[in-house]
């Protein structure tokens, strides 16, 4: 059985959501949506030609979050914690 074609919804939501890696996830608001040029002409794309552009499009797996700037937060906490206590130790041992 041969996979079942999305809908032209289903094409231009993974293209706007970034899922296809063609852009970022934003919808195109100056542009005219996926296949409303054809459906307007009368000739909507038909089930064969949404399972090729489906199958042309890449498919990215979604990003993951960077935890690059966890470690070096976490190190400045930890230093400026350091340093109050440093400051609070000898403080009280001048009195």
């Amino acid at each position: 059985m041969s996979p079942r074609a999305p809908t032209t919804d289903q094409l231009r939501h993974d293209i706007d959501s970034g899922a296809t890696g063609e852009k970022v996830d934003f919808p195109d608001l100056a542009t005219v949506p996926l296949g409303t040029d054809d459906e307007a002409a009368g000739f909507p794309p038909t089930r064969q030609e949404r399972r090729m552009a489906a199958a042309s499009a890449p498919q990215v797996a979604a990003p993951k979050p960077s935890s690059r700037g966890i470690v070096p937060a976490v190190l400045l906490f930890a230093g400026v914690i350091a340093l109050m206590l440093l400051a609070v130790y000898f403080g009280t041992r001048g009195s």
